[in-house]
């Protein structure tokens, strides 16, 4: 399985112009006219962007992302900058909506970073205009059976294939209406990402898995810990247990990619290795509190702590890993 958790290992080939990783460049039609070969030139320079989440899944990728819950564009930036080969933009459990989510699209897009928008609940309302900004994928959250995983592809989809509202003329995701292929390839771009939170939920994930359109099942740790009556406490024996069943579910159905959050108890190298192709680092939110904490705790030792710990602070700083 080939693995991408290197910022300088995203692919620079071609990805869909309408989505949310690359603006479309399109050349005037002036311009166009001063060359013999404009045309085949102006299309290969629209067509030249990186390859989409989908289409990496489909060669094998290992994905590397983080969740982004404060909605702010300089630290979406930053993960693009970063290397993160998608981040998801958190409208469940952050605080943002809709507007929020599209500032962080321009941020990220700017860095070819493509985008997941996790949805707070799973309806047609929030999934069209989800959708209609233009992500390359879209995370729908407790997810309990087969009925509301065939639910949340119909919502992704036009009709008669689903309910999805139509203003693909009008919307980012088209381009504004620019790109006049966007009809023709909006299924095929797209990564629906089912979430299976409880355990209800992974007792019928191999039936979730099988549903036509459901491209990636994600176990929630945290939550289906929760409802197995261990709060907060994902390492947990039993609940370990259920969710090595849960996956084994998803592989053996062999539709569906499996999505994984990186725990103290479950690291990057461990969910690759039981196959999930999806892999998330955590939240902005985590990182900096981390960071920030453990910044303010080595001050304190260097101006008020014992002898021993200023000499090893000091030390530190003279080597520059302060």
């Amino acid at each position: 399985m080939a693995s991408s958790l290197s910022s300088s290992s995203r692919p620079t080939l071609r990805k869909p112009l309408h989505l949310s990783g690359s603006i479309p460049n399109f050349q005037s039609p002036l311009i166009s006219t001063l060359s013999s070969n404009s045309s085949k030139t102006s299309i290969a320079a629209a067509a030249a962007s990186p390859l989409s989440l989908k289409s990496r899944l489909k060669n094998g990728d290992t994905l590397y992302g983080i969740f982004l819950l404060t909605f702010s564009p300089t630290l979406a930036e930053i993960a693009g900058l970063a290397g993160y080969d998608f981040a998801v933009v958190d409208m469940e459990h952050g605080h943002g909506g809709i507007s929020d989510a599209l500032r962080c699209i321009h941020a990220l897009a700017s860095t070819n970073t493509p985008v997941v928008l996790r949805i707070p609940e799973s309806s047609a309302t929030w999934a069209k205009k989800a959708l209609d900004l233009g992500p390359q994928g879209i995370m729908f959250p407790m997810i309990e059976c087969s009925e509301s995983s065939r639910k949340a592809v119909s919502y992704c989809r036009y009709p008669p294939h689903g309910v999805r509202g139509s203003a693909h003329t009008i919307v980012r995701a088209s381009g504004y209406g620019i790109d006049e292929g966007y009809l023709s390839n909006y299924k095929e771009d797209l990564v629906i990402m089912c979430q299976v939170e409880s355990e209800d939920g992974v007792k019928k994930i191999d039936e979730i898995a099988a549903v036509d359109g459901v491209d990636c099942v994600q176990i929630g740790p945290r939550d289906l810990s929760a409802t197995m009556g261990y709060l907060s406490d994902p390492g947990h024996e039993k609940v370990k247990e259920v969710l090595h069943g849960a996956e084994k579910a998803v592989l053996k159905q062999g539709r569906a990619y499996l999505s994984g959050v990186v725990t103290p108890t479950d690291p990057v190298e461990e969910l690759r290795r039981r196959g999930y192709h999806i892999v998330m680092a955590g939240a902005d939110v985590g990182l900096f509190r981390s960071a920030a904490v453990a910044d303010v705790r080595k001050f304190k030792i260097l101006v008020g702590g014992t002898d021993d710990d200023t000499k090893v602070i000091g030390a530190a700083v003279a080597d520059g890993k302060y």
